[in-house]
C-alpha cells in the first residue's frame, strides 16, 4: 500500500459569492494532479512561481487559503482518505501523522513565545507525556536536529537565532510526533549553500532514522538532484514530467528550459579599465556584545576584519560567503548605515566621517536594493508613492515631471504605469522586486548595492531579474556591489568576487579565475556544495 496516494487532484479559487442558481464562478489553478509516494521515499515538486506546487502541498495539510478549495480528486494517507474529513476530524493527522516545514521560518514561528515552549505545544495536544517528559524530548529534539547549545537554545526567541537555526527548529516542530509523511515547501530559501546542502542532508536523515515519506518542493531542479528518488515537473498547474532520470534525458521542454537557466558563461571583462568609483581600504566593523556581569566589559565581536577592494565604474563585484561571514554588514558600513572604521571613498570622496546630514546630498549616487521586498516597501502606501518618497527627498519638481518620472521607471523595469495605483501585497515577489530596483534606479545613482535581491524568487525569474539589471547597468552607467550566497548567480553576473569567511577576506579577484583555480579549502567547499565543483580546472 502506498503511503499517500493522490490522484486526479484539482484545486480551484472561488470568484466572488454565490449568484442566484446557488453556483460559485470558480477558476481551477491545479489540473488533475496525481502521484504516489512509498515509505521510505523522497519526492520533490519542482516548478516556477505560481505552478501550483505550495497549494497542492497546502491541500494535503487541509491548509488551503480562503476562497480556495479542492474541487475534485482523492488524497490517501495510507487507507484514510484525507479530503472527506472535516477540520476537527483532521486535526489528528495534523502533526502527528502528517507534517510540514514552512518556506518562511520567521513566519512560521510563533514570535512571542521561546522556540522550545512551541515545540513543547506539539508535543502536548498528541502525546500523554507529563511537562518533565516533554522538557526532555524537546532537548533530545534539538540535539536531533543539531541545534547547538540546546539548552539555552529553547528559551531564544525566533528572532534570536539565525535563518539555518529557524528552519532546524521547524524540523524539530515537524518530526516531533515521528510523522509518517513531511512535507518540506521550500525548505533551504535564503539560505546559503553549505547551510541548504546541511538542511537538505538533516533531512535525508531524519527521513531514514523514522523511516517516513518525504515531499520535497522547491524551484530549483539542481538542488534536489541528489536527495529525490523521483522529481515531479510542475507547470501552470500541471505535473509535466515525472521520471528519476530526467536530469540526464529530460523529455519535456519545460524541463529542459529549467535545466537550461543553470548553465551561464562567466560575466564579460571590461575591455578598457576604468576609475574607480567605489574604494575601501582596512574596513573593520565591530559589535559590543551584550553584558553578563556588572563589573566585567565583555569582548567586542569583530564582525568585519581589515576588508579592503575597489570597485570600477561599470563593473560588478560580488561579496560572497556563508550567512554571518559579513557580507551585509560590509553594504551597510558602505552605505554609512553602521559605524566602521577605515576608508571608505567614494566617487573620490572620503565618507566614512561624514555626518548624518553631510552624507544626506550623496545618498543618490549610493542606493540599495534590499533583500526582502515585502519588508522595505511600505504596506500602506501606493507604489507610485513608494516610489515618490525617494525623488522627493532630493529633488524639488513639479507633479507633472514626477509622474512621467515614475511612469518611465516603471518600464524601465518591465512594469505598466497602471502598478502605480497597486500595493505591495497586490504583486508578486518578483513584481515587488523589479518596484525595489525602480525605487533605487530613479535617482541615477552611480553605485547600486544589491543584498540578496533574488534570493527568494525562483530559478527562471533570478535570471530575468539579472538580465534586467545588466540591461540597467548599461544604461545608466552603474556600478554594481551584488551580495549573494547563490555562486552560480555570481558566475554570470560578477566580474570580480571577494571571499569572505566569518568577516575576513579569504581570496578576491577575477570570478573566472577563482572559480578556476580556487586557492583556499573555503572556496572549493562553497563550489562543491552550489554542485559547481566541475568549474575547477583540473591539475595535471
Amino acid at each position: 500500500m502506498d503511503l499517500l496516494s493522490v490522484k486526479d487532484l484539482c484545486i480551484s479559487f472561488q470568484l466572488g459569492e454565490k449568484q442566484k442558481n446557488n453556483k460559485i464562478a470558480q477558476r481551477e489553478v491545479v489540473h488533475g494532479v496525481s502521484f504516489s509516494i512509498q515509505k521510505g521515499q523522497c519526492h520533490a515538486l519542482v516548478g516556477e512561481s505560481g505552478a501550483g506546487k505550495s497549494l497542492t502541498a497546502r491541500s494535503l495539510m487541509h491548509l488551503l487559503p480562503y476562497g480556495v478549495h479542492i474541487s475534485s480528486g482523492s488524497i490517501f494517507l495510507e487507507d484514510h482518505e484525507l479530503t472527506q474529513l472535516t477540520e476537527k476530524e483532521f486535526l489528528h493527522f495534523r502533526g502527528k501523522d502528517i507534517a510540514m516545514v514552512f518556506q518562511d521560518s520567521l513566519a512560521g514561528l510563533n514570535p512571542l513565545q521561546p522556540v522550545g515552549k512551541q515545540v513543547e505545544e506539539v508535543l502536548f495536544i498528541h502525546s500523554s507525556m507529563n511537562k518533565k517528559e516533554r522538557e526532555k524530548r524537546v532537548l533530545e529534539l534539538f540535539d536531533l536536529v543539531q541545534i547547538d547549545n540546546a539548552k539555552e537554545r529553547v528559551l531564544s526567541f525566533p528572532h534570536q537565532l539565525s535563518g539555518g537555526q529557524r528552519q532546524r527548529v521547524m524540523l524539530a516542530l515537524a518530526i516531533a510526533n515521528k510523522p509518517k509523511l513531511l512535507i518540506a515547501d521550500e525548505p533551504t530559501t535564503a539560505l546559503d549553500a553549505n547551510i541548504q546542502v546541511a538542511i537538505l542532508e538533516l533531512l535525508q536523515s531524519l527521513q531514514q532514522e523514522f523511516d517516513m515519506g518525504l515531499l520535497l518542493i522547491s524551484h530549483d531542479l539542481r538542488m534536489v538532484q541528489d536527495f529525490a528518488d523521483v522529481v515531479h515537473v510542475m507547470q501552470k498547474g500541471n505535473i509535466v514530467e515525472s521520471s528519476k532520470e530526467l536530469f540526464i534525458n529530460p523529455k519535456h521542454w519545460y524541463t529542459q528550459k529549467l535545466l537550461a537557466t543553470e548553465d551561464t558563461d562567466y560575466a564579460p571583462i571590461q575591455e578598457k579599465i576604468s576609475e574607480p568609483i567605489l574604494s575601501v581600504k582596512n574596513l573593520n566593523i565591530e559589535f559590543v556584545r551584550p553584558k553578563k556581569s556588572l563589573f566585567k566589559a565583555p569582548p567586542v565581536f569583530h564582525a568585519v576584519k581589515n576588508i579592503d577592494f575597489t570597485l570600477l565604474k561599470g563593473e560588478c563585484l560580488g561579496l560572497v560567503g556563508e550567512s554571518g561571514s559579513g557580507k551585509s554588514s560590509i553594504a551597510l558600513a558602505v552605505l554609512r548605515l553602521l559605524s566602521s572604521k577605515g576608508s571608505i571613498i567614494l566617487n573620490g570622496q572620503s565618507i566614512e566621517n561624514l555626518s548624518h546630514k553631510q552624507m544626506q546630498p550623496l545618498r543618490k549616487k549610493l542606493q540599495v536594493v534590499f533583500q526582502d521586498p515585502y519588508l522595505s516597501l511600505n504596506p500602506r502606501m501606493t507604489i507610485y508613492d513608494c516610489i515618490k518618497e525617494g525623488v522627493l527627498a532630493h529633488e524639488n519638481i513639479s507633479k507633472q515631471v514626477l509622474m512621467q518620472k515614475i511612469y518611465a521607471c516603471l518600464e524601465d523595469v518591465g512594469l505598466s504605469k497602471e502598478y502605480a495605483l497597486r500595493f505591495s501585497h497586490e504583486l508578486s515577489g518578483g513584481e515587488r522586486q523589479r518596484v525595489a530596483i525602480a525605487r533605487a534606479i530613479i535617482l541615477q545613482p552611480e553605485v547600486l548595492i544589491l543584498d540578496e535581491p533574488t534570493s527568494s524568487l525562483d530559478r527562471t525569474l533570478q535570471f530575468q531579474l539579472l538580465e534586467l539589471l545588466k540591461e540597467l547597468q548599461k544604461k545608466y552607467a552603474m556600478s554594481f556591489v551584488y551580495i549573494s550566497h547563490d555562486l552560480r548567480l555570481v558566475k554570470g553576473f560578477c566580474q570580480k568576487i571577494l571571499v569572505l569567511k566569518q568577516g575576513e577576506c579569504v581570496e578576491q579577484g577575477m570570478t573566472k579565475d577563482i572559480f578556476k583555480n580556487p586557492q583556499s579549502d573555503y572556496m572549493k567547499r562553497l563550489l562543491y556544495s552550489s554542485n559547481m565543483q566541475h568549474e575547477i580546472e583540473p591539475i595535471y
